[in-house]
């Protein structure tokens, strides 16, 4: 069996890395790539993310670093286009690591990836959200997790994240990607990574 593809995953807070984690590695096993995630938390907001992200890239170059095969790195659109947030990452990123690099921008906020399938939310928390229209206002989503969590009876000590694992199992990505233009961006730009780092041809 050959060995599994190292996959480093950037992110901005707790919320990121709870949701992308199993996100990869379940995009991973659809692909049929055997796949590690290391995962490097900022806790910080998008700019620590990006230092970080620099910082590895740095290491990667003076040898203390091993190079990954794919380089993920999540930081919120905040109503901001993916494309223009995607540019943001790719501007921190060497010219000779672009190829591997990935981005996970969730317009506004990676709480409304947790909310992308409503039908599979309710099965897991036992209660569905009420999405609503488009908000970028600052914690919208993130309330909105929350309350819903609430609603079915479950503590919210860690405001609903603590579903993450069992939501991105559970979530029908299509119907997911088809709610969320963001999602669906970084899903089809992980697959066609995970498919050449696979040694698998696009069809």
């Amino acid at each position: 069996m050959s060995e599994p593809r190292v996959v480093a995953l950037f992110v901005e807070d707790r919320a990121h890395q709870e949701f992308l984690k199993p996100l990869l590695l379940r995009i991973a096993r659809e692909e049929n790539v055997a796949a590690k995630v290391r995962v490097f938390t900022a806790r910080g907001g998008h700019a620590r993310a990006i230092d970080e992200f620099q910082l590895f890239q740095r290491l990667i170059q003076k040898g203390v670093e091993a190079t990954p095969d794919l380089v993920v790195v999540g930081i919120d659109g905040n109503c901001v286009t993916f494309g223009k947030k995607r540019n943001e990452i790719l501007r921190a990123t060497e010219e000779r690591f672009k190829h591997m690099v990935i981005a996970a921008c969730p317009d506004p906020h990676v709480e409304r990836w947790y909310l992308a399938d409503p039908d599979s939310f309710q099965k897991v928390v036992g209660r569905g959200p009420t999405v609503g229209r488009g908000k970028c206002a600052r914690d919208h989503y993130k309330q909105i997790l929350a309350d819903a969590v609430r609603a079915a009876g479950h503590p919210t000590t860690l405001g609903g994240i603590e579903f993450a694992e069992e939501l991105v199992a559970c979530m029908d990505l299509y119907r997911a990607g088809q709610n969320v233009r963001s999602l669906n961006a970084f899903l089809q730009d992980l697959r066609a990574h995970l498919r050449q780092v696979g040694g698998q041809e696009e069809g």
